[in-house]
């Protein structure tokens, strides 16, 4: 009941072939670990991979199935934070890294657009502000203004984001460590990282997000973890929802799988201060809220199959740390996606490979740790 219904699926081995010695060290199998893996070893350098679990253990195959382009925050407020260049920038970024997972994933990611939904006036206010940002900086969204049931009557519009999907995440993180592999990279998983010590790589990549914890003291301080609780039930008797849905700022997400069955997930704010935690566990207080939800969408409780937790990482400006860990010679970050990973996580990776390769890395910058790191000590490596 409690383990994810993504890593039920079945899956193939990762052959690979080990190394002497790397040249890059990636701690954590999940998408970014699994992306900047891929690239490093595309690059022509040597790769071992860190998978505490197995692929995909971590948030990757613990999440909603969302694949949004932007970040945490909404576009408009983005760019009162960045500015409109740097936030159209970010959200070229996503759309891009949209394109690329589609490219790789196969039948793992279906192009659906997502719907965010407006679930009061002040909501709907919200909304109509993000909508006339994007169009007046040429990003492709639509306002849906008469909504289907179940929806009519319990929702006040919404925003329909076109270059959205829903993803089988541990499907794709699978099938992209798959490529990985064939590209030459050794991938170990049950192989928990405790010490930067015992690694032996010249760089080395922590590509953990909410599970970075304990290696790095201003990584630990910088990156929040939160956990984030998710229900499946049986297949619905009809299909109500061809898309991602999301509403009350992102406390609320849903979708049907392609078998008819209702993912929900949120409800965080039924116990806000007791899911600030790394412990990845189901709790009574959020189970009954994500049940009572159900109940108010379709009408009534389908039979749960499965519940879960994951754990994602907040920074205090909703942005993730990517890039070089100040103070620390070769030792890169990649993490803090504040719930929007699916897509953000695999853009960062590839990103960190790019600079690592000493190649461009247009949009890194946006991402850079030393914002919100101090360095431990004078050299900023």
């Amino acid at each position: 009941m409690t383990r994810s219904f993504w890593l039920e699926e079945g899956r193939g081995s990762l052959r690979h072939a080990p190394l002497a010695r790397p040249d890059v060290e990636v701690v954590g199998g999940g998408v970014t670990g699994c992306a900047c893996a891929f690239a490093l070893a595309r690059g022509g350098l040597r790769v071992r991979l860190h998978e505490a679990r197995e692929v995909a253990g971590g948030a990757s195959g613990r999440n909603g199935g969302f694949a949004l382009r932007g970040g945490a925050a909404a576009y408009d407020q983005a760019c009162g934070q960045l500015g409109r260049e740097r936030a159209g920038a970010l959200w070229r970024l996503t759309e891009r890294a949209l394109d690329r997972i589609e490219a790789l994933a196969g039948d793992a990611f279906v192009r659906t657009g997502s719907l965010r939904l407006a679930a009061d006036p002040a909501e709907r206010s919200s909304l109509e502000a993000e909508l006339a940002a994007l169009r007046a900086d040429g990003f492709a969204a639509e306002w849906e203004e008469e909504l289907p049931p179940p929806l009519q009557g319990r929702f006040h519009g919404g925003i329909r984001h076109v270059p959205d999907g829903t993803l089988q995440p541990a499907r794709w993180v699978r099938r992209l460590a798959g490529q990985a592999a064939e590209a030459g990279v050794e991938i170990r998983e049950g192989s928990c990282v405790v010490s930067l010590e015992e690694l032996s790589a010249d760089q080395v990549v922590l590509a953990t997000d909410g599970y970075t914890h304990g290696l790095v003291p201003a990584l630990d301080a910088a990156v929040r973890p939160i956990r984030g609780q998710v229900l499946v039930t049986e297949p619905l008797s009809e299909r109500l929802f061809g898309c991602p849905h999301y509403a009350r700022g992102g406390y609320d997400y849903w979708h049907q799988t392609a078998e008819g069955r209702l993912v929900f997930g949120g409800r965080r704010d039924a116990d806000l201060e007791a899911e600030q935690t790394a412990e990845e566990k189901t709790t009574p207080p959020v189970q009954q809220a994500l049940e009572h939800a159900v109940r108010e969408l379709v009408g009534s409780l389908p039979r749960v199959t499965h519940r879960w937790a994951g754990i994602w990482g907040l920074t205090a400006d909703l942005l993730p740390l990517a890039g070089r860990i100040p103070g620390h010679e070769g030792l890169w970050a990649a993490c803090g996606y504040a719930g929007h990973g699916n897509v953000l996580g695999f853009a960062c990776g590839e990103l960190v490979a790019e600079a690592i390769l000493g190649r461009s890395a247009p949009g890194l910058d946006l991402f850079a740790p030393e914002r919100l790191l101090q360095a431990e000590s004078g050299d900023t490596g």
